[in-house]
């Protein structure tokens, strides 16, 4: 970067990311109005996913053993929920958001310690965060037409939810073995045959699992 930009040598560019003395929502908007400029449109796509950096020791932020998507298996490593806008088949990442497991959160100590800012410190889900991005992003004005994102965040009800509160269009992954129920479902008071009335109510349908349902559609 500091090659292309005669006007800001290597130190004071370094210095400058090094050191994050910055306003990032600054930064943060203006890369979206960039990215929006790049590839915003109507018929785009705001894609949700998640990325890991493997890391050793235990004083990066967030760090602990889990799921590493970048290589396949539980390590020990950061992850972090990554926002691309894209169309044409051109991607522009607009968001990347760490995410702070449990035994981060669970500890007030380690977050001060490790300088985690304070409004950061709840504890919060993949999913939550990404709805997070979104509505960051939204209010931006960035243009899109859908949401996509995979298994790992479209099996969170409450994150499908969300997106339909909205307003928006989404396409996301689901687990094969995920139960749902048709959309004509209801909920009823069946006759009990013996003993006492029952006190819930019950679907009137059976739960289908998603490769079932899905094996003799085209």
């Amino acid at each position: 970067m500091a090659a292309r930009a005669d006007e800001i040598n290597y130190d004071r560019l370094h210095h400058f990311i090094a050191t994050g003395i910055w306003d990032r929502a600054l930064v943060e908007a203006a890369l979206v109005k960039a990215a929006d400029r790049l590839v915003g449109d109507e018929a785009g796509f705001l894609v949700i996913d998640d990325t890991a950096l493997p890391k050793k020791g235990t004083h990066s932020v967030g760090v602990a053993p889990q799921y590493a998507s970048s290589l396949g298996k539980t390590a020990n490593c950061q992850s972090l929920v990554s926002v691309t806008l894209a169309s044409r088949e051109v991607p522009v990442m607009v968001g990347l958001r760490l995410f702070l497991p449990d035994e981060w959160t669970s500890d007030p100590e380690r977050m001060a310690r490790a300088h985690v800012p304070e409004d950061k410190r709840t504890s919060l889900t993949k999913p939550e965060i990404a709805i997070e991005e979104i509505d960051r992003v939204i209010a931006s004005g960035a243009r899109f037409g859908c949401v996509l994102a995979d298994a790992g965040y479209g099996s969170s009800g409450p994150f499908r939810q969300a997106l339909s509160q909205r307003g928006l269009s989404w396409a996301v992954g689901l687990s094969r073995r995920q139960n749902f129920y048709p959309a004509d479902v209801a909920l009823v008071f069946p006759n009990a045959k013996v003993g006492k009335r029952r006190q819930y109510h019950v679907p009137d349908q059976s739960p289908v699992a998603a490769q079932a349902s899905l094996a003799t559609e085209k």
